[in-house]
């Protein structure tokens, strides 16, 4: 049996990677992708993707034990793939992973056929849609800008980037035709992402 391919999805805050994969779930579902719910420690009360939360021991305990395929640190939490992952990946199963661009380098050493995905938006229609939601400073919005400018910087390639900047309809289906079998793509010119060496 051919193994799955594993998907690693990155994006810089704002770029709407929650929304991307709340929107695919059932399609990706029926095209036999499966999305991780990540194990997170923060509140269960946090908005954003459907994530495991557990506290801090009880990650600790979990990664001791082995009950995770990949896990990391980030912005002061810990996140982690389930280990259930490799079975997926034998039985055939392609499976999608929010993933993290520090992480990206022992990923691909631990799934060489790993497909990198970087999930990009346009800087002024990131900071519409900061400014729309006004959770932050027009300071904090700036600085969250310059920092995004520079999130794929370092990152080794190759990546697929796909342009979040235009619908959110338009963006999943751009993730549906990456990720359909080879003889259901569409051709190389009208390739809904570019692939970066």
């Amino acid at each position: 049996m051919t193994p799955g391919r594993l998907i690693f999805l990155m994006g810089p805050s704002g770029s709407g990677k929650d929304s991307v994969l709340q929107a695919a779930s059932v399609p990706l579902a029926a095209m036999d992708c499966r999305i991780v719910r990540r194990v997170i420690t923060r509140s269960a009360e946090a908005h954003g993707e459907e994530a495991h939360s557990v506290s801090v021991d009880e990650f600790t305990e979990l990664e001791r034990s082995g009950a995770f395929a990949m896990s990391w640190r980030a912005n002061g939490l810990h996140y982690g793939i389930p280990r259930e992952i490799d079975d997926w990946l034998a039985a055939g199963h392609d499976v999608l992973v929010n993933g993290s661009r520090k992480y990206l380098p022992e990923a691909r050493r631990r799934y060489p056929q790993l497909i990198a995905v970087l999930l990009k938006v346009d800087s002024e229609v990131l900071r519409q849609r900061l400014l729309k939601r006004g959770r932050e400073t027009l300071a904090e919005i700036e600085e969250r800008l310059a920092r995004n400018a520079h999130f794929a910087d370092g990152l080794p390639g190759p990546l697929v980037e796909l342009d979040n900047s235009v619908s959110l309809e338009v963006t999943v289906g751009h993730l549906l035709d990456l990720l359909a079998p080879p003889d259901a793509q569409a051709p190389a010119e009208v390739s809904p992402g570019s692939v970066r060496g």
